[in-house]
């Protein structure tokens, strides 16, 4: 079976072609860097030829509102009746636990419109849902500083190794399209204050941490349990204690 991973050197891509090479298939990492383009259509046609599944888990490179939805809608309107026309017979696609519930988000809508364009493309499709990853840590963080101290929303978290999430979507990739959203998480819930002062901790770095019911998360107010999933069909099974003690994971 031959796989198309669109953005397949990032994060997550880089570690699922991995997996999926070691089940036997055709892998492809699709992205600018070998000449493939959602954003231009470059090389769409060509790498799509004979591809049985896609698995997009691209991002787009500046998290601002239009740029976001820019890349979101271009980048999908490119490349879904290209697989259309390829004869794709299962489209996957990586995105957020909470995403319905974070349209004030410039962020989540562009992640919205993806998945309402996957849903009327036709082709069979499973969208991923997953926690955030135990690797954006410190990027919540650093949108979380007001005045020197990290002020983080009242609310709970459920994070995920990428690792777990390469190795679900690499499952999923191999199954048959869900054709709806399927949620994953990490072991753990955490408040999302106790999480963050763990990060902290383990990177030595000194910063005094709040909770806010006001404080918003990616630009939207959000309520206990929004980033949790509601009804998970996989939980990692990796620790953020265990993870976050291994040196190379303290960035």
């Amino acid at each position: 079976m031959k796989v198309v991973v669109i953005g397949g050197t990032g994060l997550i891509g880089s570690q699922l072609v991995n997996q999926l090479q070691q089940t036997g298939h055709e892998v492809i990492a699709a992205s600018p860097n070998n000449g493939v383009n959602t954003l231009t259509g470059e090389g769409l046609s060509e790498v799509l030829q004979g591809a049985q599944v896609v698995v997009d888990v691209s991002n787009s490179p500046s998290f601002e509102d239009n740029a976001v939805m820019n890349f979101f809608k271009t980048a999908n309107e490119n490349l879904l009746p290209a697989e259309k026309a390829a004869g794709v017979q299962h489209h996957i696609a990586l995105s957020v636990v909470g995403t319905q519930k974070l349209q004030a988000s410039g962020y989540f809508r562009a992640k919205q419109v993806q998945e309402d364009l996957i849903r009327a493309s036709g082709i069979p499709y499973t969208i991923v849902h997953a926690t955030q990853f135990f690797e954006f840590a410190g990027g919540i963080v650093q949108m979380s500083v007001v005045d020197g101290k990290v002020i983080v929303p009242a609310a709970n978290i459920q994070p995920i190794a990428s690792k777990d999430v390469a190795a679900f979507v690499a499952e999923t990739a191999l199954g048959k399209p869900a054709n709806k959203i399927l949620e994953i998480g990490g072991p753990e819930k955490f408040d999302m204050a106790v999480w963050v002062k763990q990060y902290l901790q383990a990177t030595h770095k000194s910063y005094e941490v709040a909770s806010d019911s006001r404080a918003p998360y990616s630009g939207a107010l959000i309520t206990a349990d929004t980033l949790v999933p509601e009804a998970a069909v996989f939980l990692g099974k990796t620790n953020y204690a265990d993870w976050i003690a291994k040196p190379e994971n303290q960035r």
